[in-house]
């Protein structure tokens, strides 16, 4: 009777709620400043990068699913199992360089929002930050945990913006598809560059601590659930839960990045217009060459993606920050019971809405964003794998075969992308 219940348990397991972290997380990747970085690489090399949107998929599909199987495995997300197996001050140095990073990147994210609303309705930009910057923060802290993960799902939605965008303007497939298969490189440093730009925005160490963390929440939550290793008889449908919500997740966001690409190709960069700086110059670009249909719902989306990526970047600082300092984390706590967590949510979001009424150049903080992550991501890529193995951290639920190797291919290069980007800033 028992074996019933438990083989009836698993398989209500492997249905339910079988699309969740991984979605969120592969649809916060597409978040407005990583709209930008498509935009851009549409504009100013045509269809000539879109094989970087192909190639990336399968390594940031394993990145992510090894970020998520240590979560579930463990009970912990990245940040408290780095402070587990490493230094103090190595785990420390990560965590401040990622909260930098986020709150960087939230500034740039609600800059871009504020300047789409404008676009589309008119009135103050500095109105639609603040409201913006208040409508996540209070949205993250006062929400039950439930219904605000629902809302992520809801919010990826938006990203169909750019899809309907696609249909709407005149690409030449034969030369498109033959891009996505066939590797376009120069050896100059524009190029180089926007390869590296690519790779940073869908690889990036956010998303690695979101995703375990909330693998390691839903087990908090869960009074039915285990960590993995101390409940390895439901392993077989977390895992394969796990790998189906990834594959979706990150299959999602690259078709969303592929569909913002070759939209900027077969209109900006036909019409030879090749310096776009921010997603909401993507958008005001679009309006002579593309109509204001195709303008609006490109502007449109980045509000919607804005309002799924802020959540996430102030969400995976407030995570790793919680956890290397040993304070209660979850966005199941009420408030006063997760202070430090609910405040690092608040301060970034806040910080990052202030760097857009500071004279620091937006575009200028968005490239130290991208050499934080570069910086940040490799080595947490390193001790992700290597904990990856570690049976004192993941019990029999080691990982390996072709998983492995494909995180550590991604690994490499990643590290082989900053070294690129290190020597074309020299």
């Amino acid at each position: 009777m028992d074996q019933v219940v438990k083989e009836s348990a698993r398989r209500k397991l492997s249905w339910r709620n079988c699309i969740g972290p991984g979605l969120i997380t592969g649809a916060s990747d597409d978040d407005p400043s990583g709209i930008a970085t498509y935009s851009q690489a549409g504009a100013r090399f045509g269809y000539a990068l879109c094989w970087t949107l192909v190639v990336t998929y399968p390594l940031m599909s394993a990145v992510q699913m090894i970020s998520a199987r240590i979560g579930r495995t463990t009970g912990r997300g990245i940040a408290g199992n780095i402070g587990k197996c490493y230094s103090r001050w190595l785990l420390l140095s990560m965590v401040a360089l990622l909260a930098m990073a986020n709150t960087i990147n939230i500034g740039a994210n609600l800059g871009a929002m504020a300047d789409a609303t404008k676009l589309v309705f008119g009135g103050p930009a500095p109105a639609y930050l603040l409201a913006f910057a208040l409508l996540c923060a209070l949205t993250e802290v006062f929400a039950r945990y439930k219904r605000y993960v629902q809302l992520l799902k809801w919010l990826t939605l938006a990203l169909f913006a750019y899809v309907a965008t696609l249909f709407m303007v005149r690409v030449p497939w034969g030369e498109a598809l033959r891009s996505m298969v066939v590797p376009q490189i120069e050896l100059t440093p524009d190029h180089v560059t926007m390869i590296v730009a690519v790779l940073g925005t869908t690889i990036s160490p956010y998303l690695f601590f979101w995703q375990a963390s909330e693998e390691a929440e839903d087990v908090t939550i869960d009074p039915d659930s285990d960590p993995l290793k101390c409940a390895p008889h439901d392993a077989p449908a977390e895992l394969e839960r796990i790998e189906l919500d990834t594959l979706v997740g990150m299959g999602f966001s690259n078709l969303v990045a592929l569909a913002i690409m070759l939209t900027a190709a077969a209109t900006l960069h036909a019409a030879n217009i090749t310096n776009i700086e921010t997603s909401a110059q993507a958008a005001e670009a679009l309006r002579p060459v593309a109509g204001n249909y195709a303008a609006t719902i490109f502007a449109l989306g980045i509000v919607g993606t804005g309002l799924l990526a802020v959540p996430v970047l102030a969400g995976s600082a407030a995570y790793a920050l919680g956890e290397t300092v040993g304070r209660p984390v979850g966005l199941d706590r009420k408030p006063r019971k997760a202070k430090t967590f609910y405040g690092a949510i608040v301060a970034a979001t806040l910080i990052g809405a202030g760097i857009n009424l500071t004279p620091i150049n937006p575009i200028e903080a968005l490239y130290w964003s991208a050499v934080i992550n570069g910086v940040v991501a490799v080595p947490v890529m390193v001790m992700m794998m290597l904990m990856s193995r570690r049976r004192d951290v993941m019990g029999s639920l080691i990982i390996k075969g072709p998983l492995h190797w494909l995180g550590w291919l991604a690994t490499a290069l990643m590290a082989a992308a900053v070294a690129a980007m290190a020597i074309l800033s020299i």
